[in-house]
């Protein structure tokens, strides 16, 4: 057991009244997760062993008619749900009975606590970016969903949410993707604007649009070469958030490229954010793990921080995908 139980609820205590701020670093961390906590989209999973997004995808009846003719109804299904499974994570947070003597006081452990607490913050947060680009199978398929699955290059094939996307009457579930096949295809500064184009168009309903527009580095400096003689500049909250990105028909281009960038190489995602959700659960938001946690073979207090969640998807037709061409 550790000689200094004393400072286990100090440890303790630190990490809880970090958590919200742990929340938002990893929120920042990313422009997707930033986009969807400006708009509201990060909701809470009370518990059940999947979460749910309601989908609407059929259409009603309606009928032109005149004098008496027949009105009838033919209840044809509106609705259905996508389910995503509950994955999770967790960063252990450790201080050895040794280090605690050579840091005793209040005030230097609760700075040791605070030292060990921000470099789990940055492992969380870096962690889960790159996590919202993954396919799901990462860690023999313990890994959330992200882009690549629910935007996914052949969005013809798999099954996301439950749903079958290989299966006729499920075109619906689709997303829009234009994959270059060919190194004479290649984009390029010239041509990259009109793909662009065609990708935004087929994500657009009406006056629903993509919203943000996540990129590498490397499309993102052909795109960025293109735009020069008129380039429009971001959501000022994005700028102040330390993100570069510029505009396109409203949408704003970030890349997440460069050191640590996760966004897959030459792939750009076109998102309609208003039907993307991050899902974590309200009891594994960044929280501390199973409360008192004391080794029982080693002088040390050993604490894990955890969550819970996924991001789910409630229109896939509205996504969509370029990618150039990849030898």
């Amino acid at each position: 057991m550790t000689v200094n139980t004393n400072y286990d609820a100090i440890f303790t205590t630190t990490i809880e009244n970090r958590s919200k701020k742990l929340a938002d670093n990893v929120t920042k961390n990313n422009a997707l997760l930033q986009r969807l906590s400006a708009k509201d989209k990060i909701r809470t999973v009370d518990g059940g062993s999947k979460i749910l997004e309601e989908l609407e995808y059929g259409n009603g009846d309606l009928v032109w008619y005149s004098g008496f003719d027949t009105i009838s109804y033919s209840g044809p299904e509106l609705f259905s749900a996508a389910e995503y499974a509950l994955k999770l994570c967790a960063v252990p947070v450790a201080v050895s009975g040794e280090e605690m003597l050579k840091n005793a006081g209040t005030e230097r452990m609760i700075d040791l606590f605070e030292k060990r607490i921000q470099n789990a913050e940055k492992t969380m947060a870096n962690k889960i970016s790159e996590a919202l680009y993954s396919d799901g199978t990462g860690s023999s398929g313990k890994e959330i969903g992200g882009l690549k699955l629910l935007v996914a290059d052949s969005p013809s094939t798999g099954t996301v949410g439950g749903i079958n996307r290989a299966t006729t009457g499920n075109e619906f579930w689709r997303n829009q993707s234009s994959v270059i096949s060919s190194a004479a295809g290649a984009l390029s500064s010239s041509t990259i604007l009109k793909k662009m184009n065609d990708v935004y168009l087929a994500c657009s309903r009406g006056t629903d649009k993509p919203d943000l527009i996540v990129t590498d580095d490397y499309l993102y400096d052909m795109f960025e070469s293109a735009l020069q003689p008129s380039q429009r500049f971001c959501d000022p909250k994005l700028a102040d958030a330390g993100f570069q990105c510029l505009k396109y028909k409203g949408a704003d281009v970030i890349f997440d490229g460069g050191q640590g960038g996760s966004c897959p190489s030459k792939h750009m995602y076109f998102l309609n954010t208003n039907y993307l959700y991050l899902r974590p659960h309200k009891d594994r938001n960044f929280k501390v793990i199973g409360g008192e946690r004391l080794s029982i073979n080693s002088d040390a207090i050993y604490k894990i921080i955890g969550w819970a969640g996924n991001l789910t998807m409630s229109n896939a037709a509205l996504q969509g995908v370029l990618v150039d061409y990849i030898a």
